[in-house]
């Protein structure tokens, strides 16, 4: 059976989130990240869209941000109002289908092949009881496969409904960049424009002994194949979390051992919240600290057991902690719980 996949992606989403608590900032250049303030250390998480025509993207420094629009409203992050924000929105979608995968607070992929009535009418509909019940706007992408769902997604944001077939890929697709593709990021995009490859039906057209040169076979044959729109991956309605974690970016480099083991109890009794709201355990701790010249280091310990005993994983954080050369200047400090498990009685 032809397989029919929608692709849910919220419109800038945590900033849409606060203009909805804030409509005074509407049609205003808004960015969220790190505290809000862009004189110190922190990364843009999004930002609206009148702020994205300055140049301004996810991953982006604050300071960069705050250089390339001065007159941007800078707004700290507030997780906890996104993560309400995204339960509301995957109540409405679970509605459409059991078959769900949600991929981070703000899109989700969602198998609508059994469903009789058009995928135009679903995605209009999905796209209309998401802004009934949270007031916030949807792009949604059409497509045969999670590949072309995530692009038709993009295609025509903000506020997008897009249907891409197999057909379309030609015309539609070849002409976008190849960083449009899943899987192809900055470094492959490199080493494809050493090739001459810069947009996705160069990719396409391309000899396969070319790609070979410089990707293994089977690498080569997955960009190909990406290239012409084919993906055979179902989507998937549960996923098995690996690990939870936290880390923290000091505003200023820390020598202090003793600031630093505080720091990371306060980031362990938080992600043992989090462990236990999912009802797991885990087996391995893991401390991570990146220096002043941005080496990075990591201290791991494994239990006998998995565990939820906070005392028990504390223990191991400050055993992988002082595993560390701390005399040195810190500038991220991370705390990791993996090999997760489901505690007795919990299940997926």
């Amino acid at each position: 059976m032809t397989r029919t996949i929608l692709h849910v992606d919220m419109d800038a989403f945590f900033a849409a989130v606060e203009l909805r608590r804030q409509p005074d900032l509407q049609g205003k250049p808004v960015v969220v990240g790190g505290r809000g303030d862009p004189t110190q250390r922190g990364v843009v998480s999004t930002a609206t869209y009148e702020a994205r025509v300055h140049g301004i993207h996810s991953g982006m420094a604050l300071r960069t941000a705050h250089r390339l629009c001065p007159d941007a409203i800078f707004l700290p992050v507030d997780f906890a109002a996104y993560r309400a924000a995204s339960a509301q929105v995957f109540a409405v979608l679970d509605q459409v289908s059991p078959v769900r995968q949600a991929v981070g607070l703000d899109e989700a992929y969602l198998d609508i092949s059994h469903r009789s009535e058009e995928p135009s009418h679903i995605g209009a509909q999905l796209k209309a009881d998401i802004f009934n019940a949270t007031g916030l706007v949807a792009s949604v992408g059409i497509a045969p496969n999670r590949l072309l769902a995530k692009i038709a997604s993009d295609l025509e944001k903000p506020d997008g409904l897009t249907l891409l077939a197999i057909a379309d890929v030609p015309a539609r697709i070849w002409p976008l960049p190849v960083r449009t593709l899943h899987g192809v990021g900055p470094r492959t995009a490199e080493r494809l424009a050493l090739l001459g490859i810069a947009e996705i039906g160069q990719l396409a057209k391309a000899e396969l002994s070319l790609l070979t040169s410089e990707f293994s076979p089977s690498h080569a044959q997955s960009l190909q194949q990406a290239a012409h729109g084919e993906d055979d991956r179902p989507v998937q309605t549960e996923r098995a979390r690996k690990s939870i974690g936290r880390e923290r970016t000091f505003q200023q480099d820390c020598r202090s051992s003793g600031r630093l083991a505080h720091e990371a109890q306060q980031m362990l009794e938080e992600v043992h919240g989090r462990l236990c709201h999912s009802g797991l355990r885990a087996r391995t701790v893991t401390v991570k600290l990146r220096y002043r010249d941005f080496t990075t280091h990591t201290r791991s310990q494994s239990l006998s057991q998995a565990s939820d005993e906070l005392s028990a994983l504390g223990n191991s954080v400050h055993h992988c902690l002082f595993a560390h050369t701390l005399h040195r200047a810190v500038r991220l400090l991370g705390v990791q719980l993996s090999g997760l498990e489901y505690a007795p009685g919990q299940s997926a």
